[in-house]
Parts: structure tokens; C-alpha cells; sequence
């Protein structure tokens, strides 16, 4: 089955988002974008790929290890950016030195588990809202996204989601995402300041 760790933002944030997006669609050259649907909304922790079943009894217990070692903290969707020419996506401010902890902590639960993972990379924080096959200039729709600023939240718990990837083979169809497990965060809450 094919894994990721993550966070999800709660319906309020998603509505939130949803209305602005709206907006983003109805710019020019969005009709050329493959726009992600709601369910799919969610900042990816670590991705793990195809993962065997025979791993999750582990995976599950060391992720719920990262999870109790990390408090909640504040996060809201905010601004935005590019992955080079085809990918767009809103990105996130608050307690991001958090979230990075919280990502690099399930990235060790997965390979401490047994996950072959990928290399290392540097982890930024994005929510992606679309998606083309060729370069296309994304640039406005970042431009636009600068003013967007979401109400804030406590992120309190940390997702195990998985992802089934369309098999229709019906043009544009979205990868159907499922939640796993979830473990509530659970270490010392940061000193307010």
C-alpha cells in the first residue's frame, strides 16, 4: 500500500482555502491545470511509497512514538509557491520548526520500521492545489496566493494516510486517499511568547 505520514487540516481550513482557490480557477490559464480536489488536501510529512502490510504493526507504534514526542502547535495556510513550472501549492506559517521536527521524527519512524525511503530532502511545507503536464507560468497564481492568510489552528494529531491511485484510467482522475491511523501529539506544549 502506498503511504505517507501527514497532517490534515480540519474543514474550517479547508473551506477556507476552498473559497480562494475558486478564485484562482477562474484566472487565465487555469482551464490548463489539473486542480487537486479537497480530499486531498494535506501537508505530506514524509512519504514512504509502496509499504508492506507486514510493516505496519511497527510503523504504526514507532509513528505513535514521534507523535507523543512532538506537542501541538499553531499552524494556518498562508501564501504560496511553485515547484519549478508544474506544480502550485499553498503554503503554511506558525509553528513550521514544529512541523519540520514532527516531519523529520516520521521520516525516522519509517526507516527504523523497515521503510526503504527515499534520500533525504530539505522539507518545505506545501499543500498541493495543482498540477500540469507542461511548463506552464505559474507565476500569477503564486502572485495571487501571496495574499491568502488563513484563520489559525492547533494541530493536534499526526495522519497516516494512504493513497489508492486512479485505476479507471478515466482522464484526470484524482488518487482516492484514505486516513490509516491517526496518534494524538502529546509532548509539552511550547511556552507561549
Amino acid at each position: 500500500m502506498r503511504l505517507f505520514a501527514a497532517v490534515l487540516p480540519p474543514r474550517a481550513a479547508v473551506e477556507e482555502l476552498a473559497l480562494f482557490v475558486e478564485g484562482l480557477r477562474r484566472m487565465p490559464g487555469a482551464d490548463g491545470l489539473r486542480w487537486t480536489g479537497r480530499p486531498g488536501w494535506h501537508y505530506t510529512l514524509a512519504f514512504m511509497g509502496e509499504v508492506d502490510e507486514a510493516l505496519l504493526p511497527e510503523l504504526s507504534e514507532r509513528l505513535a512514538r514521534a507523535a507523543h514526542r512532538t506537542g501541538p502547535f499553531p499552524l494556518r495556510v498562508r501564501g504560496g509557491g511553485r515547484f519549478g513550472h508544474r506544480a502550485l501549492w499553498a503554503g503554511a506559517a506558525g509553528g513550521l520548526d514544529d512541523m519540520r521536527l514532527l516531519a523529520e521524527r516520521s521520516d525516522a519512524a519509517a526507516r527504523r520500521a523497515g521503510v526503504a525511503m527515499d534520500g533525504h530532502h530539505r522539507y518545505q511545507a506545501h499543500l498541493t492545489l495543482a498540477r500540469s503536464r507542461a511548463d506552464t507560468d505559474l507565476r500569477p497564481f503564486v502572485a495571487e496566493l501571496e495574499h491568502f492568510e488563513g484563520d489559525r489552528w492547533e494541530v493536534a494529531e499526526l495522519a497516516l494516510v494512504r493513497s489508492n491511485l486512479p485505476v479507471s484510467g478515466v482522464p484526470g482522475e484524482a488518487p482516492r486517499y484514505e486516513t490509516v491511523a491517526t496518534w494524538p501529539l502529546g509532548g509539552p506544549r511550547p511556552a507561549a511568547g
